[in-house]
This record gives C-alpha cells, sequence and structure tokens, in this order.
C-alpha cells in the first residue's frame, strides 16, 4: 500500500519545483512570503502551525491541512493539541468542516505511523 505520506509529500516537491522554474515573480514572492510568515517571531513556530490548521481546515483546504498536520508534527505538537485546534477549526467553520476534520484525522494517523 502507498504511503500517503510520502506521497502527499513528493508531489508537492514536484509541483512546487515546476511552479518557481517558471520563474513568476509573484508566484516566487508568495511563496516567500508564506515561509518568512511561519519564522519565529512573538508567535512560536508551533503556534503559527496550529494557526495555519485551523484556517486551512475553515477554509477547507485539504492539501493545506495536511501540510500544517505534517509541520505542527515536526514542531513537536501532540495529538492532544492538535485535536483541540481542528476542534476550534470544526466550531468557526461548522458542520461543512467535518469532511475535512475525517480527512485530517486520517491524515494525522498516517503521519503518526509513518514516524514511529
Amino acid at each position: 500500500m502507498p504511503n500517503k505520506v510520502e506521497e502527499f509529500n513528493a508531489y508537492r516537491v514536484k509541483m512546487n519545483d515546476k511552479l518557481l522554474s517558471e520563474n513568476n515573480k509573484v508566484i516566487k514572492r508568495i511563496f516567500n512570503l508564506d515561509t518568512n510568515a511561519f519564522m519565529p517571531g512573538a508567535l512560536d513556530v508551533k503556534t503559527k502551525e496550529l494557526l495555519g490548521l485551523v484556517a486551512s481546515a475553515v477554509l477547507r483546504c485539504d492539501d493545506c491541512v495536511k501540510y500544517h498536520l505534517e509541520s505542527s508534527q515536526k514542531t513537536g505538537a501532540t495529538k492532544e493539541e492538535v485535536m483541540e485546534t481542528l476542534s476550534i477549526a470544526t466550531l468557526i467553520g461548522g458542520t461543512i468542516v467535518i469532511p475535512h476534520l475525517r480527512k485530517a484525522y486520517e491524515y494525522w494517523e498516517e503521519l503518526e505511523e509513518t514516524n514511529a
């Protein structure tokens, strides 16, 4: 069975490389802004990743949710912190977020298995 985490990351890297090779100044600046926004500042990186997770879930961007789940895990976020974060996202976003909550939970389990 293919590893969903590896598949997602391979696709993301491949397509980001293609997009950035187009030498489009706006796209490059957006990517750079995203990178800089999640650097340590007044808020620590883990908090910023969890905020990104809430926004991504509320906006119903499954790829974004996956990215922020993985980034949150890398910063040391626990399952309990992630679930609390996702509960806030579901509260704010409403029941339409529930399908994305399911996918997020499933992807978190994949991350736990991959990084065990």
